[in-house]
């Protein structure tokens, strides 16, 4: 018996449009926690009581803010774990490292002040299989190319990160871009752009630091101009659905925002298939 076409196939062939999809978070918690993950670890569900106290801490303090758990194939090491704090702001970009005693140890961490702060290039592949098939199946085979390609402490499987019918998606920090329908014949060339500062717009889901209002303005500018380094745009104002935004030589370009129903097609594996609310934009003078 042939497999039933998953979320990710049925968006696809349904022509959902992958722009303005990006997760919105300037800010994240990246904590090593090896093993199978529990199916909503948004909170810190799967961690000591007191580590996820920790984070939630962290989260209720820190403003546009998300939690992932990022994880490689194998045994835990024997040497502790890591996590990472993560600012992916449009102008500004910081990582801090901690290194900890055991996996989830945040208790005992500043995660406000503390780590130690490093230039690093991350690059998170959801494979979130408890959560959804897709991120299952293609996010670890998009890993498993990506993997052959960069450093072990670059690249990570990590937890959900929004979207499973766009899957495969890989999230690339500090940078803040988001990325999906990656398959493993294109995900070097892209994620290599992407850690250059370049864009690939059949892959772009938007940047992390952008609503998704504008998001969609963003996209639809760089789309008719061709602007395609992520620091060719910089946002100037939001007045209600009308976007503007300079370019690094200077000129301003504006995008008016609506929303859009997008076809009918399930959110995640398992679902029913029902219209999908969205953003779309239309250049303006």
């Amino acid at each position: 018996m042939s497999t039933p076409p998953r979320c990710a196939d049925l968006s696809e062939l349904a022509g959902e449009p992958l722009g303005a999809t990006a997760t919105n978070a300037e800010n994240w918690l990246l904590v090593e926690v090896p093993g199978t993950w529990q199916r909503d670890v948004g909170d810190g569900a799967g961690l000591p009581e007191e580590d996820r106290r920790a984070a939630a801490e962290w989260l209720e303090s820190t403003p546009s803010s998300r939690l992932l758990f990022i994880r490689r194939p194998g045994p835990a090491r024997a040497d502790g774990s890591l996590a990472f704090v993560v600012h992916a702001g449009e102008s500004r970009a910081e990582v801090r490292r901690f290194e900890l005693a055991a996996p989830g140890d945040l208790a005992a961490t500043d995660l406000a002040r503390g780590g130690e702060e490093i230039e690093a290039r991350l690059v998170l592949v959801c494979g979130h299989g408890t959560r959804d098939a897709c991120c299952a199946l293609r996010g670890t085979a998009v890993y498993g190319a990506l993997a052959q390609e960069l450093g072990d402490d670059e690249v990570w499987i990590s937890s959900h990160q929004g979207g499973h019918r766009f899957a495969a998606n890989v999230l690339v920090l500090p940078v803040g871009v988001h990325l999906g329908r990656l398959a493993p014949e294109s995900s070097i060339a892209v994620v290599a752009d992407a850690l250059a500062g370049r864009i690939r717009l059949p892959h772009y889901r938007g940047r992390v630091a952008y609503p998704a209002r504008v998001q969609a303005a963003e996209v639809a500018v760089r789309s008719a101009e061709q602007l395609l380094a992520v620091d060719d745009l910089g946002l100037v104002a939001v007045d209600n659905a009308l976007v503007r935004f300079r370019s690094a030589h200077g000129r301003e370009h504006a995008a008016v925002v609506e929303e859009r129903m997008g076809p009918s097609v399930p959110a995640s594996c398992g679902a029913d298939p029902e219209p999908q609310a969205g953003f779309g934009a239309r250049v303006v003078p």
